[in-house]
């Protein structure tokens, strides 16, 4: 069967019973987007295609990306198969029915950008709130955080460094989401890969880790998929719809 190729990890905090029909406790699937979904930037058409099979069966899909809305768009046509993206961490919703993005939290200060410039960080993006660079720089960019008395935190992922303000995380936009559609968190399945995938799967009913997912994350995790990136989502979704 689909469901014993996922391997349970015992959870205090999360307990399943087997009688429990899954797609409907677990309306909603709340998906990270690269390493997960996506392999190498792109979804593949037979993950494309399992995340339509949930949605026929009235599952309700949310995606929540470190990325920025345009970089996202630039590799990711198909955002209306979502309700909701959170992006750049938690700092921004887009609700692609009706074309609207909004910042969950405010800016961070120029002088932030400035400073790390100044001690030779590069390269940097800045999102609406988000302000990213990568590895080996991780370091820096913690000590100029807390130079500047910043309200703000240093989040990892693999080799991303990610500044975003006090507070703001995958969870804390998936909050928001979910609030705005009515669901609770209970509801809610939770798939990711990386360290900054820890608030989501924390936030959800079921928290569910890639095969190629960080180790951190695969202990945390309630279940473990046997496959990797999109084949793990698509083994997600089966095993879900199977136990309708």
């Amino acid at each position: 069967m689909l469901g014993e190729a996922l391997v349970s990890l015992t959870s205090a905090n999360h307990i399943v019973p087997d009688a429990t029909p899954l797609l409907m406790k677990y309306a909603v699937l709340a998906t990270d987007y690269d390493g997960t979904l996506a392999t190498q930037g792109l979804v593949d058409e037979a993950t494309l295609a399992a995340l339509e099979r949930y949605r026929q069966q009235g599952g309700r899909l949310l995606l929540v990306t470190g990325r920025q809305l345009d970089e996202l768009f630039q590799v990711f046509p198909h955002n209306r198969l979502f309700e909701g993206i959170v992006a750049e961490n938690g700092a921004v919703l887009y609700r692609p029915g009706e074309g609207i993005a909004r910042r969950l939290a405010e800016p961070l200060p120029p002088v932030l950008i400035d400073t790390l410039i100044a001690q030779g960080v590069g390269p940097i993006s800045q999102g609406q709130i988000v302000v990213a660079t990568w590895e080996p720089h991780g370091e820096t960019v913690e000590r100029t955080v807390q130079a500047l008395a910043l309200a703000a935190t240093v989040i990892r992922n693999k080799k991303a460094v990610m500044v975003l303000p006090q507070g703001v995380n995958k969870a804390s936009g998936l909050a928001v989401a979910l609030a705005e559609l009515g669901v609770e968190p209970a509801q809610v399945v939770g798939i990711g890969d990386a360290e900054n995938d820890r608030s989501l799967l924390e936030a959800c009913g079921l928290g569910v880790a890639v095969a190629n997912a960080v180790p951190e994350l695969k202990t945390l995790a309630d279940r473990v998929t046997a496959g990797d990136r999109g084949a793990g989502v698509q083994e997600l979704i089966e095993w879900l719809l199977a136990e309708t």
